[in-house]
């Protein structure tokens, strides 16, 4: 399965088979998560769970008792190290056959800190269940998924931009990074608010975080920055299923901004 195909047959599973996973699954991945790296050089410390071994529980869940977390020390960046590197361990899982959804609020967070033995500046944004997508979805996991409108995504142009925030971008004037722009277009976010701006300048793929309210915490922590994180996973992963090689870098060009909306980072073609 190749990136594009793994990101256009992924949803969100929040209710499994109940058949619990082989000791070489939970093996893979595991092994997976750590070998990823992300363009931040953050390191992060992944974890297999099992919730009737450490209490752990969310309401939305059925179906598994596996879990996979990380955790990280708090540094600038933080957020998007850890959206990027999560993601990609959320395709490889889509690629062995295996269901997730990421899960940073509808759980029992305490129990799931106490698990990933927290310490000192240690943060465990997110976690998500691993298991066998059940043959159908819950009414409750139905009705979610209506309510937040996870199906749709926003047009190519009103996320992306050629030259400045004036002027949409089109797939034909994204040339050969059209599918990166097409696979970032259909990432998942926290409540489907894709809060990703691109803006294509020559070969510089310019990424914003265009914020709405209520998911920045008091304490600082963005939410959105991880679904940021994501964006940056699969612009790049696509680009290089494509051919196009590329480089990283956080150089803010300056550009006139709409409201509510901030620099991040750049992907370069080279």
């Amino acid at each position: 399965m190749n990136t594009m195909e793994a990101i256009r047959s992924r949803r969100s599973v929040r209710t499994f088979d109940g058949n619990p996973l082989q000791p070489e699954q939970v093996r893979a991945v595991l092994e997976y998560a750590e070998s990823v790296r992300n363009p931040y050089e953050i390191p992060i410390a992944w974890r297999i769970l099992d919730a009737k071994k450490h209490g752990l529980s969310s309401p939305v869940i059925t179906g598994t008792d596996t879990y996979i977390a990380g955790k990280m020390h708090r540094v600038p960046h933080v957020e998007e190290a850890f959206g990027y590197s999560f993601e990609k361990i959320v395709l490889f899982a889509e690629s062995q056959g295996l269901g997730t959804t990421w899960i940073a609020g509808t759980m029992k967070r305490d129990a799931f800190e106490n698990a990933m033995e927290l310490t000192g500046d240690e943060v465990m944004p997110c976690v998500s269940p691993l298991g066998t997508p059940a043959a159908r979805m819950s009414l409750r996991e139905v009705m979610m998924r209506k309510g937040i409108r996870a199906d749709t995504r926003m047009d190519f142009g009103e996320l992306f931009f050629d030259g400045s925030f004036t002027a949409p971008l089109t797939p034909e004037k994204a040339g050969r990074l059209a599918d990166a722009f097409e696979a970032v277009r259909l990432a998942p976010s926290a409540v489907n608010k894709q809060p990703w701006r691109i803006v294509l300048c020559g070969d510089t793929a310019h990424f914003y975080e265009k914020r709405s309210k209520g998911y920045v915490a008091a304490d600082g922590w963005d939410l959105q920055k991880v679904d940021l994180g994501i964006a940056l996973c699969h612009f790049e992963l696509a680009a290089r299923d494509s051919g196009s090689a590329l480089s990283f870098e956080i150089r803010d060009p300056a550009l006139p901004l709409p409201d509510a909306t901030s620099y991040l980072a750049s992907w370069t073609l080279t």
